[in-house]
């Protein structure tokens, strides 16, 4: 995801996104709370996610069912950001050779050009529909930020360049991990991100949990990436809840590859 989007809580003029216009079809999801429920636990006590002395693990539940449900879930993908209802990834999207995290990068580079200078920060964010305010002060701040660790030397640029081969460099802590080290898309983290904390709806995040969720991600002592996360999860739920307020499960993996941004772009074009 684009980091340090750390001025979410400005406010934003954006196009009215509702997902639940678009028919997505979400595979179920067996929770850990039915399952707990409905079946013996099991008699490999290696395969156990709850410790009866670690309450956290009960709270914040994995989907035990993954592997049923989407081809070797534990395996990053590099091109494609899978999940059990899109397990080829975005239907029709040509990932061009790119990481999942460069085809998220990929929307800001507006020329084309594998170089992300902050106009151009400034233009994409502008058209996923965010105000003046949040595209002016988004613009210096994730180029500020990012462009040195993807420099391809040693030398800084004047001009604070992003290059998107190197987008990886840029990752930081206490995030959801769905990204890994060298910018692939791992399907067992993004899943997480549901089962542990969408505790209303399977499928959907409530502004309450992901803050939850946030604040759970935190490492210790990591301020910048406590305050990056926080900023990117609260600039995306801005721009792309629904009417009810939930930040949709098709809403996040898309927000990973990209294609949610040229569907917010095209969203803000025809309003």
């Amino acid at each position: 995801m684009a980091t340090l989007l750390l001025i979410a809580c400005l406010p934003t003029r954006r196009p009215h996104l509702s997902l639940r216009q678009r028919s997505y079809k979400l595979a179920p999801r067996i929770t850990m709370a039915s399952s707990s429920s409905s079946s013996p636990p099991s008699s490999d006590p290696s395969l156990e996610t709850v410790a009866p002395h670690a309450a956290v693990t009960g709270e914040r539940k994995l989907n035990p069912n993954l592997q049923e449900q989407l081809p070797k879930p534990y395996l990053a993908r590099a091109l494609a950001a899978v999940d059990p209802s899109h397990p080829q990834g975005t239907r029709g999207r040509d990932a061009r050779g790119m990481s999942v995290l460069q085809q998220h990068a990929a929307f800001f580079d507006r020329n084309g050009d594998g170089i992300i200078y902050p106009w151009e920060t400034f233009q994409g964010l502008r058209a996923i529909g965010c105000g003046y305010p949040v595209s002016i002060a988004g613009a210096i701040l994730i180029n500020l930020v990012l462009s040195y660790p993807t420099q391809p030397g040693w030398m800084p640029s004047p001009l604070f360049s992003i290059h998107i081969k190197n987008i990886h460099k840029g990752k930081h802590g206490s995030d959801s991990e769905a990204y890994d080290t060298e910018g692939r898309f791992d399907p067992s983290k993004f899943d997480a991100i549901f089962s542990k904390y969408g505790r209303t709806h399977p499928n959907a995040l409530t502004k309450d949990e992901l803050n939850s969720m946030i604040k759970a991600n935190r490492n210790m002592y990591d301020f910048i990436g406590w305050i990056t996360s926080a900023g990117e999860w609260m600039l995306l739920y801005s721009v792309a809840k629904d009417k009810e307020g939930l930040l949709q499960r098709e809403t996040v993996r898309s927000a990973f590859d990209g294609s949610l941004f040229e569907r917010l772009q095209d969203s803000k074009k025809s309003a």
